[in-house]
């Protein structure tokens, strides 16, 4: 046996084919084996690899092949085994694994699969023999913890430095989507603060293509900043001032305004934990007098000048700063939406209400999925899995007015409804370090396109094989994930909005509709089939899968120049994205080193394939062009410095495009932008 493990080794050298994997991906392992890789395996403790001077390595060898009862060697054969050999001072390719309870189960399910794949130990004793090696290839979960002196040793790995740029959302905001002012990024700021983030690499979008970022990314803010947490409290009023509209319309001498009438099983008391001034002395039924919405029709027209640019050549405040009182508009706001209060309005009020909306539905992209209640999403940065990733699919877990403290059973993402909570909350963050405390809020799309009445995000893998020159692969396969509870926003619980996996598997006794599968996993096939059963199967093809190609290119064009490109390098990322009722597709979040473990049959297959044609596309296809990559399509390849291919996009509705006053623009124009200069001469007189 060691006389056919070093033959093995000895031409995986030879052919540079040596790998090491960090993290619970049996499939790539698996996989590399099968094309005569051998692989350099981490020790369970630390996870560190370390080189190792050769003599002293043949030397351990020698004693552990030969059975001479060496503990250390007893250790290095037997990967299932409590103690671990000592491989040398040499500097470490890894640091430590932090021990969180997240990688402990991650460390767990990796060493079941290493004791548990290879009966013979074959691969161990190969894994042994190329411990002073280096790896030609790494698949690691994070490229922070590899040693920078030995990485550019590395000829390829899964993994790009500099990601903050595109797979975080601080510094965001979102000046078309309700605030007339834009924020920028202070000076001073720690390294933490001053990572862009998808929303404010967004930013830049208008250099490199003429699209509204607005028209495919929910708004969000930044409240550490306070320029963006102003423009945050306007986005906030203007919203409530075109929700009280849609009221009006909506729910005029009806049932109260604002409240779904839930089923009967949904039907729960809902409890606000905290207080909130009411400055009307009517009561919570009275119905209130039209001078509340009169104001915000006041609002609303003067916001439409401002995005209408009549605001130019003139000191015009803000619109939030001189219409009416916000301090008594928004308790009475919150009367309409939260609690009942009927509106008492004109023929000629509800004729202006429905021009104003008209008009400013051709202003603002976001007019039609921000709904009636200005919900919001509050979250602390730097979390993931649904404990508060700012760019982690849209989740809930309160009901109105129960944004503070956070739920414990998923903590850090809070619901608010009323703008005292969310500042409250940036508030009690007030001079704590950025690294510790970092809120984001983001818009809630209130109107997604649901299935059997639950709603449901979309997982969308693509890879990225450079940068510069950017070239992207789109995969073809994606999947869906459902809520455990039907979806309704009178009570904003996980179960009923929040999509991720790991938290609804905390409802597995929840089943929302018979027709949902209890895994709450599905295929594209099987959302396609679904909406061909609805007669919309053009949607699938003619809108959502064009939106998300151009969602995921326009975030990629934004934030490349902030990325380390690595030569040799690659990376597989998961997009999530929540579909509207029109079926546009609308941009979460992207995420860097997507979780690959099987929840259901469905993910398992698809996790699967799309790491089996990952390799393909960047192993294989070296040394064979036309073998096959499975379901990736070559989305966008530059030619080029300074030149770019056209990608098609999904319909959408014409509007203006965003022009910020103070444009956060950090790199320089280098694709897809053509300018021109038109106009004539003028002579002396």
């Amino acid at each position: 046996r060691l006389r056919k493990a070093r033959l093995h080794v000895e031409k995986a050298i030879k052919e540079k084919k040596i790998f090491a994997v960090q993290g619970p991906y049996p499939v790539i392992r698996r996989l590399l084996r099968a094309r005569g890789w051998v692989e350099r395996k981490l020790p369970r403790t630390g996870r560190q690899l370390r080189q190792q001077p050769g003599d002293q390595r043949k030397q351990q060898l020698e004693k552990g092949a030969s059975g001479g009862g060496d503990e250390q060697g007893e250790a290095v054969l037997n990967p299932c085994g409590g103690a671990q050999p000592s491989l040398g001072t040499a500097e470490p390719l890894q640091h430590p694994w932090p021990c969180d309870k997240e990688n402990k189960g991650e460390r767990e399910d990796e060493d079941r699969e290493q004791c548990n794949e290879d009966p013979e130990d074959i691969h161990d004793l190969m894994s042994f023999l190329v411990q002073d090696q280096v790896p030609n290839f790494l698949w690691t979960i994070r490229l922070s913890s590899v040693d920078q002196e030995l990485l550019p040793r590395i000829e390829v790995v899964n993994r790009y430095p500099r990601l903050s740029a595109l797979c975080t959302k601080v510094g965001a905001r979102g000046p078309q989507g309700g605030g007339t002012r834009a924020g920028g990024v202070q000076k001073g700021m720690t390294s933490f603060s001053k990572q862009e983030g998808l929303c404010q690499s967004l930013q830049n979008l208008p250099w490199f293509e003429q699209v509204d970022f607005n028209t495919f990314f929910p708004r969000c803010y930044r409240l550490g900043l306070m320029d963006e947490q102003e423009a945050f409290i306007e986005d906030f009023r203007l919203t409530a001032a075109r929700s009280l509209l849609k009221l009006a319309l909506q729910k005029v001498r009806d049932r109260p305004a604002g409240t779904e009438q839930p089923p009967e099983s949904d039907k729960v008391p809902v409890v606000s934990l905290t207080s909130h001034p009411m400055l009307s002395t009517a009561g919570p039924c009275s119905p209130l007098y039209s001078q509340l919405l009169e104001e915000a029709l006041e609002v609303c027209e003067q916001h439409l000048g401002v995005l209408g640019h009549q605001d130019i050549d003139r000191n015009t405040p803000s619109p939030c700063r001189t219409c009416i009182d916000w301090d008594r508009f928004l308790p009475e706001y919150y009367r309409v939406a939260h609690e009942g209060t009927r509106l008492v309005l004109s023929r000629e009020q509800r004729e202006r209400c429905q021009d104003l909306l008209q008009r400013l539905g051709e202003k603002l992209p976001q007019l039609g999925i921000e709904g009636n209640l200005n919900v919001w999403i509050v979250k602390p940065s730097a979390k993931s899995r649904g404990r508060g990733k700012p760019g982690g699919s849209e989740g809930h877990t309160h009901p109105h007015g129960e944004g503070i403290p956070p739920c414990p059973c998923c903590p850090g993402i809070v619901c608010a409804t009323r703008l005292e909570e969310v500042l409250e909350l940036a508030q009690s963050c007030a001079g704590a370090p950025a690294r510790v405390c970092e809120w984001v809020v983001q818009k809630y799309v209130e109107r997604p396109l649901t299935i059997f009445n639950t709603k449901f995000d979309i997982r969308q893998w693509f890879l990225v094989t450079d940068w510069k020159p950017l070239t992207v692969w789109f995969y073809q396969d994606c999947y869906l994930r459902f809520c455990s509870r039907p979806f309704s926003l009178c009570h904003l619980e996980p179960a009923r909005h929040l999509c991720n996996v790991s938290i609804q598997k905390r409802y597995k006794a929840s089943q929302p509709d018979p027709r949902v599968p209890p895994d709450k996993i599905w295929s594209n096939k099987q959302f396609q089939a679904h909406l061909a059963r609805l007669g919309r199967a053009s949607a699938w093809h003619r809108v959502m899968v064009p939106g998300m190609k151009a969602a995921i290119l326009n975030a990629l064009r934004c934030a490349r120049d902030q990325v380390g490109s690595r030569k040799g390098s690659f990376e597989l990322f998961g997009a999530d994205f929540l579909i509207g009722e029109d079926f546009q597709p609308w941009l979460l979040e992207i995420n860097s080193c997507p979780t690959m473990s099987p929840s259901s049959p469905v993910t398992r297959r698809l996790c699967a394939n799309v790491q089996r044609d990952t390799l393909r596309l960047v192993l294989d296809r070296k040394n064979n062009p036309t073998c096959s990559i499975g379901a990736f399509e070559l989305l966008y390849r530059e030619v080029g410095w300074g030149l770019g291919t056209a990608t098609p996009r999904a319909p959408r509705a014409p509007t203006a495009p965003c022009v910020p006053l103070q444009a956060a623009v950090s790199s320089c124009l280098t694709v897809g932008l053509k300018l021109m200069v038109t106009g004539c001469s003028l002579k002396k007189p």
